[in-house]
């Protein structure tokens, strides 16, 4: 044998005696029998023993099981009585071709929220925004049963709307509780649709009271228990299965950023609910009351407080309407209202609040600043207009001007997106030379346009464009976290 070969030989043995090496090393006996095609071995059972008590006995921990068995009959009473709403419908999305012309394109949209039962004849309450520029409703209920269902009024104001169930199902109402009782720290459960998943409830607390994401909304219920997508709509109950709210929104501390449910979620007050559920029911629309004032907050014009010589809470009249009940009542220009049917008043957005919460023909005393000393009147509330909802700030219309959709919008000169966290857009950019420049701020997120809410980015720039050529245009507006108010100039009329 060469000398070659020899070598070779060498180095496939001494690759064949590493190789079992390995092989066996890796896969043991098991490998060796798998190599030369022996069975495995059998099973060797292993010896165990589970344990057949629990850590405590029920009754060493009584309390927390009989409130486990109260929970879940809470759950069981209330769920039956909530509904999955998927809607469908048809939005016109505003597009330009190759040459600068303008088109509109219809795009369909779908959506899905929660609503709850409030009557044995099958009327469901959920939120304004869920059904908002929808054709097409449709509720399934909690035994799966899916029926049509018609739109019987909406409140978009407070954000709530009234469908029908078109069907002689056995429906389970809930009762609207009291939500004048309702206390901080008071337990609550929020149950809703979330993902199209089905029912689920979560548990919570009221963490506040009297909260607002505007300046038109009534004051909210804030609450710990979690509110996820879908959950808009559905009822946030207490210990005894009462709606004392409807779950409405949350709260996050950065649009731009896809966070979860930070813990503080929103519901509009059961009190408030059913005045809008009664009105819709009886006369077809949401009655409110008017008072009949332009308002300015104390606080943004502190001359005028050293002028009168009051340090005091409160908001100062600028105007009075004509043969309005502020008229009526003997209210002028520069009284300051310090307490509205006994409630201190601390901004217009409380006044407000409190005036649309007012029924139609109560008399109000209503206290005030005046000379130097505190006066009483009183006024009849009477019903607003629609026109006359929103509340009135200093500021009025200017003469309209003739001008496109698209030229409009780029003389206000915001660009904006939608809101990752619901309603509301985002502004992404403020054009130069813009009436909005100086006024609003990257980041801002607008929740609402002359006291309506803004539910999308086309929604946002359909209201701007019909509101901005002819009046003076109030912006609602969460920045960092606080609620306030950017009031746009009208546009000027071209030369």
């Amino acid at each position: 044998m060469s000398e070659g070969l020899r070598r070779l030989f060498q180095l496939g043995v001494v690759f064949a005696v590493a190789f079992a090496a390995v092989y066996f090393i890796r896969n043991g006996s098991d490998g060796v029998r798998r190599l030369f095609g022996g069975a495995p071995p059998a099973h060797r059972p292993e010896s165990f023993t589970l344990p057949q008590k629990a850590p405590l006995e029920l009754g060493e921990v009584e309390l927390l099981s009989r409130l486990n068995d109260e929970y879940a009959r809470l759950t069981s009473a209330v769920v039956p009585s909530v509904v999955s709403i998927d809607t469908t419908g048809i939005r016109n999305e505003r597009l330009l071709d190759g040459l600068g012309r303008q088109f509109i394109r219809p795009v369909p949209t779908q959506g899905q929220g929660s609503g709850v039962i409030v009557t044995h004849e099958g009327h469901v309450v959920t939120n304004y925004h869920v059904i908002r520029g929808q054709q097409q409703l449709q509720v399934t209920l909690h035994s799966q049963e899916v029926y049509p269902a018609t739109l019987i009024g909406e409140d978009p104001l407070l954000d709530i709307a009234v469908l029908k169930i078109e069907g002689e199902g056995d429906f389970q109402p809930l009762k609207l509780g009291d939500s004048g009782q309702v206390r901080r720290g008071q337990l609550v459960f929020a149950v809703g649709n979330p993902f199209g998943l089905g029912e689920t409830v979560t548990q919570g607390i009221i963490s506040a009271l009297e909260r607002s994401l505007s300046d038109t909304q009534p004051g909210l219920i804030q609450t710990d228990a979690a509110i996820n997508p879908g959950n808009s709509g559905g009822p946030l109950v207490n210990l005894q299965g009462e709606i004392i709210g409807i779950n409405s929104a949350i709260y996050r501390p950065d649009d731009r950023v896809k966070s979860g449910f930070q813990g503080v979620g929103f519901s509009i007050p059961s009190n408030d609910v059913r005045g809008a559920l009664q009105a819709i029911l009886e006369r077809g629309r949401p009655i409110r009351g008017f008072l009949g004032v332009r308002m300015l907050d104390l606080d943004l014009d502190p001359r005028f407080r050293r002028r009168i010589g009051y340090a005091g809470p409160g908001a100062r009249v600028m105007s009075v309407g004509e043969a309005s009940p502020a008229e009526k009542a003997g209210l002028r220009a520069d009284d300051v209202v310090v307490r509205y049917d006994g409630e201190p008043i601390n901004s217009i957005a409380e006044l407000f609040t409190l005036v649309q919460r007012s029924r139609v023909g109560e008399t109000v005393e209503i206290e005030i600043w005046r000379d130097g000393q505190q006066q009483t009147v009183r006024a009849t509330i009477e019903e607003a207009r629609p026109e006359e909802a929103a509340p009135e700030e200093e500021g009025g219309a200017e003469p309209a001007v003739q001008l496109s959709p698209l030229e409009i919008l780029r003389r206000v000169g915001l660009v904006t997106r939608k809101s990752g966290s619901g309603a509301g857009v985002v502004v992404e950019e403020i054009l130069p030379d813009s009436i909005s420049a100086g006024k609003v701020i990257v980041g801002d997120r607008i929740v609402g346009i002359n006291g309506t809410p803004v539910v999308s980015v086309a929604d946002f720039e359909r209201q701007l464009a019909a509101s901005a050529p002819a009046q003076a245009t109030a912006l609602q507006v969460l920045r960092g976290g606080q609620r306030r108010r950017v009031t746009l100039p009208s546009l000027p009329r071209d030369d």
